[in-house]
């Protein structure tokens, strides 16, 4: 059975248009000064869907490997890259079943390209500790979460069950063909303190947590109830 996250992002060519992929300059601004702009770094882009981060990293001179489950979104990242001559590599994978061995200092998982979005909660602990098995020692992982604060302080909604921190909810899916499917997702939120143990458990330290607003990553900004998202950096 094919998950609906892998459904959604097969041949999903309108996904650069979506208001979640408008700020990728500055989230890349961010990651830049978190590594304090070393281009010796190694970086791994799990969940990179069409490489927008990937690519806006190797133009800025890094070396990258893009990893996402969809063959067409990193179809979509190929294409770009053989366009501009970037010198990039995509591989497809799954966050969930990485192998990687102290070969990276530095994993990106940001906006929900990987984390939150499987089937249970186990499977998200298992995406942090390949990636701390994917870093070396002294490595960072740098990755945003959706944020349970923003939920419970919604009004009441049958959808966001408080007992799991999960919503339930369906999209609507047009195929190439015209062909339209409805999807029924879920997607899991966090709390800052959980998170924190998740990645302590994983052997992650120096756990900090920043803002994630509609004009991009604040790090010297605590997370708010009204942002959808928050964001960590954690070091091995």
């Amino acid at each position: 059975m094919t998950q609906w996250y892998a459904e959604l992002y097969e041949h999903f060519d309108g996904y650069s248009q979506e208001p979640y992929a408008q700020n990728t300059r500055a989230e890349v601004d961010f990651i830049e000064q978190v590594i304090g702009g070393d281009h010796t770094k190694t970086i791994l882009d799990v969940g990179c869907g069409n490489g927008r981060h990937t690519l806006e990293l190797a133009r800025r001179g890094y070396q990258v490997l893009g990893v996402d489950l969809s063959a067409s979104m990193l179809a979509q990242g190929r294409r770009v890259a053989a366009a501009e001559k970037l010198a990039v590599r995509f591989m497809q994978g799954d966050a969930r079943e990485l192998s990687f061995n102290r070969r990276f200092e530095v994993a990106v998982m940001l906006c929900e390209g990987a984390f939150s979005l499987m089937e249970s909660d186990a499977m998200d602990f298992t995406i942090l500790a390949n990636l701390f098995r994917a870093l070396r020692p002294g490595g960072q992982l740098i990755m945003t979460a959706p944020n349970a604060a923003f939920m419970l302080a919604q009004p009441p909604n049958d959808a966001f069950d408080l007992t799991t921190l999960r919503e339930t909810f369906t999209l609507d899916k047009a195929s190439p063909d015209g062909s339209r499917k409805t999807l029924d997702c879920t997607q899991r939120y966090y709390t800052c303190p959980e998170l924190r143990g998740l990645l302590e458990r994983a052997g992650f330290r120096a756990v900090e947590f920043f803002a994630c607003t509609e004009a991009g990553y604040e790090r010297d900004r605590k997370p708010e109830r009204t942002h959808f998202e928050f964001g960590v950096i954690a070091e091995k």
